[in-house]
């Protein structure tokens, strides 16, 4: 198949679902655009902050991309590309765009309050705290995968005898060294902006230029050559101030400008693609279940559950409903903003996983053997090689696959710091009462809901768990995330319910989700409980995902029976 006829096709069925179903969710649930949202009525300057959309728009899709739209596709690509063209489509539409725009929506008219209130306001307080630990333990998830990720893109390279590579290691420390220099722009912007009241659109274009310069300056300057578990302890320092500093000074400028990064990322790529316009390699379906001979040797197992587990973010992803409900509730300015944040966010994540599909399938033959099997390296690999076929880009191929590579990179950092900052929101409000703020406290209670002890707790969690590799997180990371987005559904569709309003669109993919999900978890819990009394690998680690991944099923079979309890007494009403 041609890649600009999938990519082509994609973005028309993507453009039609937006205009089309996303347009009839706004009137079901009557989205109202004079309505006063809680970034007005509620404004501290800390978390509650108007931004206006375009802002906004960058803070929200630059915190749901992370890695997820790049890496999951590229790794379901085993089973071809039919199936993950249309799940990227279905899911996309159906499915998380309704899922994201719904939690958003809940949010903004619980007054900004995280998805646990909204379910504590619709099904009880119970089933609140139960989805707190829930979230929570995913957030977590979150933080180790995307870490040990961002510290994969950081870490300089060794030889066998421990000597440092330095040739090898450039690409790495080129795109540290650009991160670093993007976050000291953004502060920089988020001052003026914010506190100088320069005007958006002249701070926009010196910011992009800064970012343009910070990238000639850290290709060709790049002193810092540092292990992977070193990245890994300054990533969990930085995603620790990063999540309790107020929001306009790092969240929301580093974010908007992040945007303009992947902006330019799928720019390059759509031009690489139809530049190149190339037949792709990859089957269009390689059979229901992959063996270990297709995929760099190592298998996902039977398309069902592995395929819709394995694409979060670019089809359906909880993380979103966290991100929307967490942070980006508090800085809607309008109602109808929501659309196209939300909404449309969800649907330009698909589009990139379309991308990314187009970019696996052009170096399918490097990809099998295990030639390139980094998600992020096949990616920028791909693109860049695509993008060097068309004559006035030849001998950019470094260049381009260089700014790629930080693309990634700075995304990740984004849904980290942002991901820090959500589980902090979640351990705080699952200790306090309702109305009640650490300061209120008292005994262990103020110490654990202190801001600081808070976060503290949690990046050494995440950084611990990262410290085991992505790899060996992804599946339990994807199906606790997938499980998740199975229980953000149930709670909008139980408040839509409480409210007298349509839930009728959530129904049928909360039901599927939360098969997917189990019957996932459930296969994850016995391959490393099978690792663990078998000696293979790391047991303790093995013991401890498997351990977690329990409680996942745990809390999310008793939640979900509370959840169709509600809806169904709602329904006999």
């Amino acid at each position: 198949m041609n890649a600009v006829v999938i990519l082509l096709v994609g973005i028309v069925v993507l453009a039609l679902g937006y205009i089309f179903y996303g347009k009839w969710l706004a009137e079901q649930w009557g989205v109202d655009p004079n309505r006063t949202t809680p970034a007005h009525e509620l404004e501290d300057g800390n978390d509650y902050v108007p931004a206006k959309a375009p802002v906004l728009m960058g803070h929200h899709f630059s915190s749901i991309a992370g890695a997820g739209p790049i890496n999951g596709p590229i790794q379901a690509a085993v089973f071809g590309w039919v199936p993950v063209m249309l799940w990227v489509l279905i899911g996309g539409i159906f499915f998380g765009a309704v899922h994201d725009f719904g939690a958003l929506f809940a949010s903004v008219r619980n007054k900004g309050q995280s998805i646990g209130e909204v379910i504590a306001a619709s099904i009880g307080t119970r089933a609140k705290r139960l989805f707190l630990i829930f979230s929570y333990l995913t957030l977590i998830l979150v933080v180790a995968a995307f870490a040990s990720i961002v510290a994969n893109t950081f870490k300089a390279t060794y030889d066998e005898a421990g000597v440092l590579d330095k040739a090898a290691s450039a690409a790495n420390a080129s795109t540290a060294m650009i991160s670093i220099l993007f976050i000291v722009i953004a502060v920089i912007f988020g001052m003026m902006v914010y506190r100088r009241n320069a005007s958006l659109g002249v701070s926009t274009v010196i910011g992009v230029i800064a970012i343009i310069a910070c990238m000639a300056i850290g290709l060709n300057w790049h002193p810092i050559y540092l292990n992977g578990s070193t990245w890994m302890i300054i990533v969990g320092i930085y995603i620790a101030i990063a999540s309790v500093t107020p929001v306009w000074i790092l969240l929301q400028p580093r974010d908007y400008l992040s945007s303009f990064l992947l902006y330019g990322m799928m720019i390059v790529a759509v031009v690489g693609i139809i530049g190149a316009h190339p037949t792709l390699e990859i089957p269009a379906f390689t059979g229901f279940v992959d063996d270990a001979s297709v995929g760099v040797g190592v298998s996902l197992g039977s398309l069902f559950p592995a395929l819709f587990v394995t694409i979060a973010c670019g089809a359906i992803s909880g993380f979103h409903s966290l991100v929307g409900s967490g942070t980006t509730a508090k800085q809607l300015d309008k109602e109808s903003d929501a659309k196209p944040i939300a909404y449309g966010g969800m649907l330009i994540e698909c589009a990139l996983a379309l991308i990314s599909l187009c970019a696996v399938g052009y170096i399918w033959k490097d990809y099998v053997p295990g030639g390139i099997t980094t998600p992020t390296a096949v990616f920028a690999t791909g693109i860049s090689r695509m993008c060097a076929t068309i004559p006035f880009l030849k001998g950019a191929e470094s260049v381009i696959y260089s700014m790629l590579i930080l693309a990634v990179s700075a995304f990740c950092l984004t849904s980290l710091d942002t991901a820090t900052r959500l589980a902090r929101y979640m351990f705080q409000e699952f200790w306090l009462e309702p109305g009640q703020t650490y300061e209120d406290a008292t005994g262990f209670k103020k110490t654990l809901t202190n801001p600081y002890v808070s976060t503290i707790i949690t990046v050494v969690l995440g950084i611990a768990l990262g410290m085991t590799g992505y790899a060996k997180i992804w599946a339990l990371f994807g199906a606790a995330n997938q499980l998740l987005a199975a229980l953000g559904l149930l709670a909008v569709a139980a408040w839509l319910g409480s409210m007298g309003k349509n839930n009728k669109m959530f129904l049928f993919p909360m039901a599927f989700m939360l098969v997917v999900t189990i019957v996932s978890l459930c296969q994850t819990i016995m391959t490393n409980v099978k690792n663990a009394t078998a000696g293979a690998g790391e047991v303790v680690w093995c013991w401890t995902r498997a351990g977690i991944g329990t409680l996942l099923v745990i809390l999310a079979v008793v939640l979900a029976v509370e959840g169709v309890q509600t809806l169904s007494k709602q329904k006999n009403k």
